[in-house]
């Protein structure tokens, strides 16, 4: 048996409401046959569980459209099946993703008693001007009611802010994120508004509606939010992503450390001994496949050696760990001096953007704010 971790996860593609950025608005529905789609999930699961024999899984993760609707007897259902198949890690981590509704929270209760053990909720802001802006149905007093109900229920609770907002000042953020640490979560996913194409929000931008954040505001909202982070025992341990010592999301851990992880559910994606694997992303498409092949594959591809390595690459530095260049070199079959630029890792050295000590590669605090630039310089496959 491997001791590499193995995530699973379970993508629930429905929607109750539309939202402004989610790629599943076709996917709302008022009712469904829960009992149908539960036999698909659970037969979509023992096709990946008969691929990878002796794994352990040491994390799943519910998410997608809103998971925190499915049936607690689903969630229950599903872990179930995962543990016969594969069992689980002494710790294993089983979080669910949920909006900060009324109607949500109201189920954490039954979704606790069916194994869920931490909850990722997508608080989004703490001013109402904010969440109207961002297109959120929920208030804050909405929103804080459910993390207070989470926060009963799961001993691991996590939420998400968006910042460097339209109009957020330096004080703004500082008086926002100084309560949001107040609350007193294991983690916090703090991530800075961007303006990707195709979006309602490019859209407005478009129209002359709002102009994004200055990049020098919104690297002066990042240092902030690392200074503030750290100072509160909250340190990030990638980009994006803040917690407490033994509080980091072993779920995306693995995600960014480039092991395997195996998607079920309609339009889930996975990564499974060198391969990708994607799922058909309409759900009545999925559920056919399902039935016709007892899984719901709509493609699953041989990665090259160059591409492994790549992915490993812009996922690992993300944290603050870096990466290990040995490991990525034995996954990926590549040579270590083909996988990055030493002319490129030495001046970024000098610069105080990167360290490398040994095979072991980390783009420093100074370099973080950069990011997408030094992976531009370092990477050097692809």
């Amino acid at each position: 048996m491997t001791d590499e971790p193995l995530a699973l996860y379970v993508h629930w593609p429905f929607c109750v409401s539309k939202c402004p950025y989610c790629d599943f608005n076709s996917h709302v529905r008022a009712e469904i046959d829960e009992a149908a789609w539960r036999d698909a999930l659970l037969a979509d699961l023992a096709h990946e569980a008969a691929l990878t024999p002796g794994r352990r899984l040491t994390s799943i993760f519910f998410g997608g459209g809103t998971p925190s609707l499915m049936q607690p007897t689903t969630v229950a259902a599903v872990i179930e099946a995962a543990e016969r198949h594969w069992g689980f890690a002494d710790d294993v981590e089983i979080t669910l993703e949920a909006n900060p509704s009324s109607v949500e929270a109201a189920r954490f209760s039954g979704l606790a008693t069916a194994g869920i053990n931490r909850v990722s909720l997508g608080l989004q802001s703490l001013d109402d001007r904010a969440l109207g802006f961002l297109g959120r149905a929920h208030g804050v007093a909405e929103g804080l009611a459910a993390l207070d109900t989470a926060q009963q229920h799961f001993a691991r609770v996590s939420f998400d802010l968006i910042y460097a907002l339209p109009g957020q000042s330096e004080m703004d953020w500082d008086a926002e994120l100084a309560r949001a640490i107040g609350f007193g979560t294991g983690h916090l996913s703090l991530y800075q508004l961007t303006i990707e194409p195709g979006t309602r929000f490019a859209t407005l931008v478009d129209k002359g509606e709002f102009a994004p954040v200055d990049p020098d505001h919104g690297a002066t909202l990042f240092e902030l939010t690392r200074e503030r982070t750290a100072a509160a025992g909250i340190p990030p341990y990638e980009i994006s992503n803040h917690a407490r010592p033994g509080q980091q999301s072993r779920h995306n851990l693995t995600y960014w450390r480039y092991g395997d992880y195996l998607g079920v559910g309609p339009g889930a994606h996975g990564r499974r001994d060198g391969h990708a694997t994607f799922r058909r992303k309409k759900p009545e498409n999925w559920l056919s496949a399902v039935a016709r092949n007892g899984h719901g594959i709509e493609s699953e591809e041989a990665l090259p050696p160059s591409e492994r390595a790549m992915e490993a690459l812009l996922m690992g530095l993300r944290l603050a760990e870096g990466v290990d260049l040995d490991r990525i070199a034995r996954r990926s079959m590549m040579a270590i001096d083909r996988l990055v630029d030493d002319r490129a890792v030495g001046q970024l050295s000098d610069l105080g953007f990167i360290n490398r000590r040994g095979n072991r590669l980390t783009v420093t605090p100074q370099g973080m704010p950069l990011l997408d630039a030094i992976l531009g310089e370092v990477v050097a496959v692809g």
